[in-house]
């Protein structure tokens, strides 16, 4: 057993994002977004669930804010619902929408908690998608409309803004692969979409600086370790080919103000671009995508083992060990997330970086006297947050750490069945139950320290 001892001033929070639990889906103005409609087709989510209420933080914000203090925290990062500012994604401001988000501000920070908005966190307005969503070029023009009037209301208070989280989940998994809102299936929408959510990343941070001098500006990218199944050369191009298309397609346009030329080969070779042409990206975009940052948002849950397939088309195979795996069937790999620190510290050298989600699913019983021993999420985040103070120790200028998450949510496409909060969430009427890990993670912050 060793003690992780973090650098004086770490912050520490959790992490949320409005889908997943803020409800009150029809209350004070909301629109629709992508995950509402996408919530009613059949099949679309994996218990039949829908994010109407979800955790019902709309209405018990306050009871949040509370346990938050009462864990120690320094820190919240949530993420504002765009269609409850601007319903339809345009036009005036919805003023109701603006004063929750206000009153939820002025409430962390008098509860010691500095806040840390996320602009996008996946719940765009159908209306926007209607004409074209992220695949068009307008939504971007839109998104930098949308957060200088954000910025306008709350910038006076909050200090670091995050544009987008996951911009390779809300292009790939949404208009690539069909897993996520809106749920369609053209590699030639994704592209599209995906530079269209960087080139939004720019504009909205010219936007937020305009309108609250002196604002922090950062994106949250996830991040995965590609490594190969073997030492052959097949499967180690098949680790590169991951890295490019998965992390390298957002770390290069951000931080190198290009996008990286080995995966442009590969989309062109597979057909997805003509002679490598690119036609969605126009003059000034990628000084737009690159405009320097303040801090980068790292999000790490696992690695990803690749090689080349029987086709030569390269795929990702189970890990070579019988690993443990949490319940979204991903492998408990900690190293990996000192590896992501280190790797994108010294190849892009952000600033300041913060760890904005990391965590586990995990779907422990209740015991008869109401206790939830959750006591592998505990072994997943002692083994992360390790990670993370060695690699704080190495160098890396790792500012916090935001666990994800608060609470039992929406899971997206899972519905409620995947859980990853450090409190469980009673259906019936709302009551947040804390599991082992929340006390466990409360000493850890108090300790600012944890043994491994």
């Amino acid at each position: 057993m060793s003690q992780n001892t973090f650098p004086d001033g770490f912050l520490w929070g959790v992490a949320t994002s409005s889908q997943q639990i803020e409800g009150g889906r029809h209350e004070g103005g909301r629109g629709e977004s992508i995950w509402d409609r996408f919530a009613t087709v059949p099949g679309k989510i994996a218990d039949g669930s829908n994010p109407d209420i979800a955790c019902d933080h709309y209405r018990l914000w306050r009871n949040d804010i509370a346990i938050m203090k009462g864990l120690g925290l320094g820190a919240y990062r949530f993420s504002i619902a765009w269609p409850r500012i601007q319903p339809t994604g345009r036009g005036a401001a919805n003023l109701a929408g603006l004063d929750f988000y206000d009153k939820l501000v002025d409430g962390l920070l008098a509860a010691g908690l500095e806040p840390y908005p996320t602009l996008y966190h996946w719940d765009l307005p159908q209306s926007l998608q209607d004409t074209g969503g992220w695949a068009a070029r307008d939504t971007a023009e839109a998104f930098a409309d949308y957060a200088a009037i954000v910025a306008r209301r709350l910038g006076d208070r909050v200090k670091r803004w995050t544009t987008h989280n996951e911009p390779w989940c809300a292009a790939t998994l949404g208009y690539e692969e069909g897993h996520h809102a809106p749920g369609h299936l053209s590699p030639a929408e994704g592209l599209a979409a995906a530079h269209h959510l960087m080139l939004s990343h720019g504009w909205a941070c010219e936007a937020v600086r305009r309108e609250a001098p002196g604002a922090e500006l950062g994106i949250v990218l996830i991040h995965s370790p590609a490594h190969p199944a073997t030492g052959s050369a097949g499967d180690i191009d098949a680790a590169r080919w991951f890295d490019g298309f998965f992390n390298r397609w957002y770390l290069d346009p951000i931080f190198r103000g290009a996008y990286p030329a080995d995966a442009i080969a590969d989309r062109t070779a597979n057909g997805q671009l003509d002679g490598g042409a690119m036609p969605f990206v126009k003059d000034g975009d990628l000084k737009a995508i690159s405009t320097p940052l303040e801090f980068l948002g790292v999000n790490y849950y696992s690695r990803v083992v690749m090689r080349a397939g029987a086709n030569g088309k390269p795929e990702a195979v189970p890990p070579p060990k019988v690993p443990s795996l949490t319940d979204m069937g991903w492998e408990v790999y900690p190293a990996g997330l000192e590896e992501t620190l280190l790797r994108i510290h010294r190849e892009y050298a952000p600033p300041v970086m913060y760890v904005t989600e990391n965590g586990a699913a995990y779907d422990e019983p209740m015991d008869a006297d109401g206790r939830i021993d959750d006591q592998r999420r505990i072994d997943y985040l002692r083994g992360h947050l390790a990670s993370c103070a060695r690699a704080a120790a190495q160098g890396v200028p790792l500012k916090g750490y935001f666990l994800w998450s608060l609470l039992d949510n929406f899971e997206w496409g899972f519905g409620y069945t995947k859980k990853f909060g450090l409190y469980a969430v009673d259906p019936q009427d709302g009551r947040r139950i804390p599991k082992q890990s929340a006390s466990w993670y409360r000493d850890v912050v108090a300790a600012n320290a944890v043994t491994d």
